[in-house]
């Protein structure tokens, strides 16, 4: 488990000034991102040896809004993993109070061909200390 800071911008929000729905997906790409990084996960280096990695579904449920200049939490954890696909649990909160969860279902492709492709050795055994 891994926690993401980061603080809300006007570029963030709606005409109400609350956090747009769709960025909490932006929110949980980055802390994803940085989760898998602190294993070995590096996309530019992956896509050089082939791979690349999808989002293969997306269940969030929203809470509470998020305003500009709040802090937000979004806290990783790999729930899941398989040869090709693995699945996280991400939670993000404002002051301890959970604004956002979320459940996403990842898996690793060929970049040529689209078709799954195992996760290369390394990276399957970084990622299995996670769980």
């Amino acid at each position: 488990m891994q926690d993401y800071n980061l603080k809300v911008y006007y570029e963030d929000t709606d005409a109400q000034g609350v956090v747009y729905y769709a960025n909490y997906l932006k929110f949980f790409e980055r802390a994803r991102t940085e989760y898998l990084r602190a294993v070995g996960y590096e996309q530019m280096e992956l896509m050089g040896a082939g791979i690349i990695f999808v989002v293969r579904g997306v269940e969030m449920k929203l809470h509470k809004p998020a305003r500009l200049d709040d802090n937000i939490i979004v806290r990783t954890q790999l729930i899941k993993l398989g040869k090709v696909s693995f699945d996280f649990k991400q939670t993000a909160f404002v002051e301890d109070i959970t604004i956002a969860e979320a459940n996403i279902k990842c898996g690793s492709l060929d970049p040529n061909t689209f078709k799954p492709s195992s996760l290369p050795e390394y990276l399957h055994k970084g990622m299995k200390k996670l769980l």
